[in-house]
Formats: structure tokens, C-alpha cells, sequence
């Protein structure tokens, strides 16, 4: 098991590199769309997105680009106390509402989804598809929720100086299918058992 020392340290140097990427390419959430796999149909299907956090890479072109495709669009809305993430459905121009640790999230009353596809916001990822958060756990506990439910494509947003070579991974953790930076697609091949 890695030590929380390590994953701090890391989380502290790839905010960093995340929050410098961010200033220094304003456009990188335009290129993701250059990316985004094409035989990633999403006609149909329900994309779950996410209001970013500053410096988080922006998923609004992409959602925006994916509900033109015909995708139905929902955001995550944080439980009252220890949980899963619940998605509601979103357009883009929907009013949000923020709520805890500053997230903008959408109305309690707009109609919860169950996504196809979830968009996913990291302080680090690696080619095996480790997913490094802020720690709390949200993301694994939702993964983990809707993975027993039914199959879900999780596809983590991020600039590449935030993909490493391998990230430190604990039992709980739920990995990612693939990554999408501002440079490439990173279908993962080979999940951890």
C-alpha cells in the first residue's frame, strides 16, 4: 500500500504542474475534442461530465460537442455524507448551483441518470488507467457503485504533464478505461484484477 506522505507529495507537485498547464494553454480544452475517438459513439447515450475546478482541465467543449452528437449530458451532485456521486441531467446554459468544496453542481430536482460514459477530473493518471484524486474518494465509490449496476466507460480529462509513467495504487482504487489529454487518447489495454 503507498504511503499517504507519497500520494500528498505527488498530489501537491501535479496540482502544480496541472495549475501551469492550465495558464499556459488556455486552449487545451478545445484540442480534447481533437481526440476524442471517433468510434466513440455516443449518439444515444448519457455522458456524465463535471463543473471543473480551477486549473482542472474544462470538459465544456467536449460535453458540448458530445450533446450536439446527440449524447444526454448529466453532472455529478455530491451526497450529503460519505457516498456515491449521483448524476443529474444537464444541458449546456443550465443554471448550477455551488455547493461543497466551491463545486457548481445542478439542481437536486433535474432528473437523475444513469451515465454510459463518465468524464472524469484527476491530479494524475497513468497508462494502467490509476486514477490519483484529491483523496477523498468520491470518484472510486461511484466507479465502484455503478460498475456493480452495469457496464460504464470511465474516461479521465487531463493535460499531459498530469499523465506519469505509474502512479502509486491502493486496493479501493477504481481504474480508469482510458485518458484523454490535450494531446492524445489512452485507451488502457490491461485493467489491474
Amino acid at each position: 500500500m503507498p504511503s499517504p506522505d507519497r500520494k500528498s507529495d505527488l498530489r501537491r507537485r501535479l496540482i502544480a504542474a496541472r495549475q501551469e498547464a492550465a495558464r499556459a494553454r488556455p486552449d487545451a480544452p478545445r484540442a480534447l475534442l481533437h481526440h476524442w475517438p471517433v468510434d466513440l459513439m455516443v449518439a444515444g447515450k448519457t455522458v456524465a461530465g463535471y463543473a471543473p475546478l480551477p486549473g482542472e482541465m474544462d470538459p465544456g467543449p467536449l460535453m458540448a460537442m458530445l450533446s450536439e452528437a446527440g449524447a444526454q449530458l448529466a453532472l455529478p451532485v455530491m451526497p450529503e455524507g460519505v457516498g456515491a456521486l449521483r448524476f443529474h441531467a444537464y444541458a449546456p446554459g443550465d443554471a448550477l448551483e455551488r455547493r461543497a468544496f466551491g463545486v457548481l453542481e445542478p439542481r437536486r430536482e433535474a432528473q437523475i441518470l444513469d451515465p454510459d460514459i463518465i468524464l472524469v477530473p484527476l491530479v494524475g493518471a497513468d497508462p494502467a488507467g490509476t486514477r490519483l484524486g484529491f483523496g477523498k474518494g468520491y470518484y472510486d465509490r461511484t466507479l465502484e457503485a455503478q460498475r456493480r449496476a452495469r457496464p460504464v466507460l470511465a474516461v479521465g480529462l487531463a493535460y499531459a504533464e498530469q499523465v506519469l509513467e505509474m502512479l502509486p495504487a491502493d486496493p479501493h482504487d477504481q481504474p480508469l478505461d482510458a485518458v484523454l489529454t490535450d494531446v492524445e487518447f489512452l485507451g488502457i489495454s490491461s485493467k489491474p484484477e
